[in-house]
């Protein structure tokens, strides 16, 4: 059985491949790859004030404000003040800018499916099996 650091290598050379693969359905989306992970932080983790989705991004303050800034130009994105601190303001993503993530992430997937269907279909039981497993998904 191999060890747990040999599989973590593995698994983390597999996850940089499938990620970079899965990124070249990105280019449909007309997104950056920060305001595509921006945006899909404001989809799926919901409204959050700009410092949160900075931490969230691991980026500074000011990078995150002009990522807001090219969403909220593209009608992706909108602030509105924050009704707890009025030196702050809360970015939503917009149905356009949901539409558009939901887009992306069905061909994102379509590119991870069409590598899956390379291997054996005992391999890809295999795999979820595994991914259960360590992540409960």
């Amino acid at each position: 059985m191999a060890r747990a650091s040999e599989v973590a290598d593995r698994l983390h050379s597999a996850a940089i491949r499938v990620l970079r693969h899965a990124r070249e359905a990105d280019r449909a989306a007309g997104l950056g790859p920060a305001r595509l992970s921006a945006l899909s932080v404001l989809v799926y983790g919901g409204p959050c004030t700009i410092s949160e989705l900075a931490v969230a991004e691991q980026v500074s303050l000011p990078t995150m404000t002009r990522v807001v800034q090219g969403l909220e130009q593209l009608g992706l994105a909108r602030r509105k003040p924050s009704p707890s601190d009025a030196r702050s303001s809360i970015v939503a993503a917009t149905a356009r800018g949901n539409a558009l993530l939901q887009r992306a992430r069905r061909g994102r997937l379509r590119r991870i499916e069409a590598l899956l269907k390379k291997a054996r279909p005992e391999d890809v039981m295999r795999l979820g099996d595994a991914l259960a497993a360590v992540f409960e998904v």
